[in-house]
């Protein structure tokens, strides 16, 4: 049987970087309001002629660059995205254009803050079915383009950012994570009756939410389900190297990490230098955090997504 693994991770984040103290120049809050409610000092902010694809195209192409690939040797591309403005092309489309590639098939997903662990996970169906050899998986997101920059609550929380991961067929070693960098099997699902607590809607479409109704949700619910994850792996919370939740805010990643059982494991908490960047936070900061030598090559990491549509998905991945 076919496996999976993780050949190379990539991320990009825009120049421009804004701080809390400029939002205070914008809307009626300061830097002890942000930090002490989410956590967020800084994040990145693309302009106006730096669109969705562009930024998953910088991260892709450092993916591809780490792995020693071409472009060509990508048969599929999967973005996981909701800020494109555009229908069609789609994001994968154009990322395929921008990097030279000749004939990948090309999908965007649209699963908002779970986006990239549900493209992760089908990008691993894909190949163990035999549909695809080397996939390009990739989370971005341009939510300054859907903020209101007037509303307070919303407008602190967002960024700007990308992150890639290169999914290749490996041999199964019958580890249900898939052996030395492999990926193992996802647990994901959705609220669907709370699905108004988080909103990307209207025209222009702006970004809402009911923080205290997700704030619930994540720290009550999520750990039995990341720990349901971890069990599907095969891995033991306290065997995990490294645990890259969702980064919506530090005071929600930071208590579900702790009730996951996770205490020997490094948490991300890149959210506190890029703010919320959507589909694009889970690889952003997992590429971070092997960049800097903080994860070793084959250790346990869980990665679990959560947010818009009140979706959620996870998987533990072996470090490339």
């Amino acid at each position: 049987m076919t496996g999976t693994r993780i050949a190379a991770l990539g991320h990009y984040q825009p120049a421009k970087v804004l701080t809390n103290h400029d939002l205070a120049e914008l809307v009626d809050t300061d830097d002890a309001w942000i930090t002490s409610r989410v956590g967020i000092r800084t994040r990145h902010m693309a302009g106006p002629d730096e669109p969705v694809d562009e930024l998953a195209a910088h991260a892709a192409g450092k993916a591809l660059a780490t792995a020693g690939l071409t472009p060509d040797d990508i048969d599929l591309v999967l973005v996981a995205t909701s800020t494109a403005i555009d229908r069609s092309p789609n994001t994968a489309a154009r990322v395929a254009a921008r990097l030279g590639m000749t004939s990948p098939a090309t999908m965007d997903l649209n699963v908002v803050c779970a986006g990239f662990t549900h493209a992760l996970a089908t990008a691993d169906h894909a190949v163990r079915a035999g549909g695809a050899r080397r996939v390009l998986v990739i989370g971005a997101d341009k939510m300054t383009d859907v903020t209101d920059w007037t509303d307070r609550t919303t407008c602190v929380l967002v960024g700007d950012g990308a992150g890639a991961a290169i999914v290749e067929a490996t041999e199964d070693t019958g580890d249900p994570a898939g052996g030395v960098a492999g990926i193992g099997p996802v647990l994901w699902g959705s609220v669907p009756e709370m699905g108004h607590a988080v909103r990307i809607e209207g025209t222009p479409p702006r970004f809402a939410q009911e923080g205290q109704s997700v704030y619930r949700w994540a720290t009550q619910q999520l750990p039995a389900l990341a720990r349901r994850a971890c069990e599907r792996s095969g891995v033991a919370p306290e065997d995990l190297a490294g645990v890259v939740l969702h980064q919506a805010n530090l005071r929600i990643i930071e208590p579900l990490a702790a009730k996951i059982g996770a205490v020997n494991a490094i948490v991300a908490r890149d959210v506190v230098d890029s703010g919320n960047t959507s589909a694009a936070s889970i690889p952003l900061a997992l590429s971070k955090l092997v960049e800097r030598g903080e994860l070793p090559s084959g250790a346990p990491v869980l990665l679990f997504g959560f947010g818009g549509n009140l979706s959620y998905a996870g998987q533990v991945v072996r470090i490339p």
